[in-house]
């Protein structure tokens, strides 16, 4: 028998690699020599470094960088085997987490650490980039980004405008003249899953800066400011921001990717599956395994576990999902090449309870031997 697993991480209790360890461990309870194929994945979010490094067995970097608070911060973004594609995640450089929840504010946050990750990476040669957006603390269109990588942003007395999103509004000039020349040999692919513009009511500013810190009064100015840029951007570059879906992801820093460094944005499920292999892995598989920490209405909407069973589908695989929750808008799941989908929790407890690494182990494990207890029978029995 031959069994892929491919689930994502169930976020706060088990990464994807812990997981699908303990799920092989039940199989191979009941199948010993069971060929098992385990691959971390993501979405494009959190995880996605981690699934491509052990994926094309690269190495991981770790880098002191400008934080979002410009106060020095240990990041680290993946290399992968081939030694020429960087893996980063824009959170390591400027994600929530780095900023405590009392000096959360988008109007000084800054992206400076992602640009650095970025001339690190190319300064080891790699030319090749997928970038997970998303989880960032920040709202400045990625302008410290691209300081961080030679450009320049004039005020207008001709002086480079400082970090933040409140610093967006006095831009008036855009200096690239001393950008890196190396990223005229680069390659960029944007993770990304939203489609916000950059501004206006469904834009960075109104949608996102308010789980950043943002009160209604920033937000409206963080908008304006988005909207300023956008002006400057399309005098200076003849490209208009607005009209770049997913614009507004991470605060802005889709704009930048697009219009400054000629990104390619893509699904982030997709870019990850394709870059590691899974559809090939699949051939001859008797089942796939995928799963998350909750499925619901959500995981139909692109998530890690559905780009998995497409990917199945598509050869005629039985796909089991397995989740610490289920909803009822899971079922629609079913119509979307999930053969059956299966909670892993077998008695009531607190969500504490449930989301302890301990307990979520023992469970994935638990219930991946009792569903091949079940196939095994069935096979024996020759219906």
């Amino acid at each position: 028998m031959k069994v892929v697993i491919a689930i994502d991480s169930f976020k706060g209790s088990v990464s994807s690699m812990e997981g699908s360890r303990e799920i092989a461990l039940g199989i191979k309870e009941v199948y010993p020599n069971a060929d098992i194929v385990s691959f971390p994945i993501a979405d494009g979010g959190e995880g996605t470094v981690e699934a491509l490094v052990n994926a094309t067995g690269g190495q991981l970097q770790s880098v002191k960088v400008t934080g979002p608070l410009m106060e020095p911060a240990q990041a680290t973004y993946g290399i992968t085997g081939n030694g020429k594609t960087a893996v980063i995640e824009v959170a390591a450089a400027c994600g929530l987490p780095l900023v405590p929840e009392a000096f959360r504010n988008p109007m000084l946050t800054t992206t400076y650490g992602v640009g650095e990750l970025i001339a690190h990476a190319m300064g080891q040669g790699c030319r090749e980039f997928v970038i997970g957006l998303g989880g960032s603390a920040t709202n400045d269109a990625g302008v410290g980004m691209l300081q961080a990588l030679g450009y320049r942003f004039k005020d207008q007395e001709g002086n480079d405008v400082g970090p933040g999103g409140n610093a967006l509004s006095m831009i008036r000039r855009i200096d690239s003249n001393h950008a890196c020349p190396e990223l005229r040999q680069c390659e960029f692919k944007i993770a990304c899953d939203v489609n916000n513009p950059l501004y206006g009511p469904n834009g960075a500013a109104y949608v996102f800066a308010p789980q950043k810190g943002a009160n209604p009064a920033m937000v409206e100015e963080l908008d304006r400011g988005l909207y300023l840029f956008a002006g400057v951007a399309e005098r200076e570059l003849g490209v208009n921001l607005q009209d770049i879906p997913g614009a507004g992801a991470a605060g802005g820093l889709g704009a930048a990717f697009a219009a400054f460094l000629k990104a390619e944005m893509q699904s982030g499920v997709g870019l990850v599956l394709d870059k590691i292999g899974l559809k090939e892995s699949m051939a001859g598989a008797d089942f796939v395994i995928t799963g998350e920490g909750k499925l619901d209405g959500q995981t139909s909407m692109g998530k890690a576990p559905l780009g998995v069973a497409a990917l199945a589908q598509a050869q005629g695989i039985p796909v089991i999902a397995l989740a610490g929750g289920v909803t009822k808008e899971a079922s629609v799941l079913n119509d979307l090449g999930v053969t059956s989908f299966h909670s892993i929790i077998t008695a009531p407890m607190s969500l504490e309870q449930a989301m302890d690494p301990i307990e979520t182990g023992y469970h994935l494990r638990s219930t991946t031997k009792q569903l091949f207890r079940l196939i095994q029978a069935v096979k024996a029995s020759g219906k």
